[in-house]
C-alpha cells in the first residue's frame, strides 16, 4: 500500500469508489476541482487507486470532506494509512486541528477515527440524507488553541 498525492490519473477510479461508497457520490469533475487544494491523498495498491482522503484547509484548520476505500480493499489498512499521512501533512502545514462528520451508525468508521486520535466533539442532527441520520463530529487536535494553558 502506498499513499500519494491525488492526481488527475486517479480521478476515474476515485469516482467509481465514490459511487460504491456513498448515496451522493462526488463525480470525477468534482474531485478534479480539488486537485492542488488542501490535502487530497490517494491510496494505491499494485499501482491502482483503492481509496482516498480529502481535506480542505482554511487558515490553520482542516476539514475532511471524504474518506473512501474500495469495498474490496477494506480492512487492509488503506484508511489507516491515508489518515496517518494526512496527519503528517497537517502537522507539516501547522494545522491546529482536523475535523470530520461521520454517520452516527457507522461504528467501523467511528472506531477507525477514534483509533487515529479523533475525539467526538458534537453532533449534527439530521445531517445526512438517504437515509436521514445524525452526524457525529470528530476532531483530531494538533495544537492547543491560542491563549489556552
Amino acid at each position: 500500500m502506498r499513499v500519494t498525492e491525488m492526481r488527475a490519473s486517479h480521478l476515474d477510479a476515485l469516482a467509481a469508489i465514490e459511487r460504491a461508497c456513498f448515496a451522493e457520490p462526488w463525480s470525477a469533475d468534482a474531485l478534479r476541482e480539488e486537485l492542488g487544494r488542501g490535502i487530497f491523498l490517494t491510496a494505491e495498491a499494485d499501482g491502482a487507486a483503492v481509496g482516498y482522503v480529502g481535506c480542505q484547509t482554511v487558515l490553520d484548520e482542516g476539514y475532511i470532506t471524504n474518506v473512501a476505500v474500495s469495498p474490496g480493499f477494506r480492512r487492509r489498512g488503506a484508511a489507516r494509512a491515508l489518515l496517518a499521512e494526512l496527519e503528517t501533512r497537517a502537522w507539516a502545514q501547522e494545522l491546529s486541528f482536523v475535523t470530520l462528520e461521520v454517520r452516527a451508525s457507522n461504528d467501523a468508521a467511528i472506531a477507525l477515527y477514534t483509533g487515529a486520535g479523533y475525539v467526538p466533539v458534537g453532533r449534527r442532527k439530521n445531517f445526512y440524507r438517504a437515509p436521514v441520520e445524525d452526524a457525529v463530529l470528530m476532531t483530531l487536535f494538533l495544537r492547543e488553541p491560542e491563549g489556552q494553558v
